[in-house]
């Protein structure tokens, strides 16, 4: 019955022998208390795409959903106007 609970309880992470709990991403955004993302700042944009020229999700960066949203928004104006690259080659 133990063993039955355990193996379907979602908070026993250290039973496993490689995961660990994550520790929580902090938004680089709301730390900086940036009020809105300029889509002329690549420098600030650029981190937040993948190599290929993707965005990269929330999971991985850690922003939070609306600075996550503005991001989102200033990439795709950037690109629009040829500041980012839509693909990498």
């Amino acid at each position: 019955m133990d063993r039955e609970r355990n193996r379907n309880s979602k908070d026993n992470d250290f039973d496993k022998p490689n995961k660990r709990p994550q520790k929580k991403r902090v938004c680089q955004f709301c730390v900086d208390k940036v009020e809105y993302i300029d889509y002329k700042e690549i420098a600030k944009i650029k981190p937040y795409t993948s190599d290929r020229g993707k965005i990269l999700p929330r999971r991985v960066k850690g922003t939070c959903a609306a600075h996550q949203r503005q991001l989102t928004t200033a990439i795709k104006r950037a690109r629009h106007i040829a500041l980012l690259p839509f693909i990498v080659d």
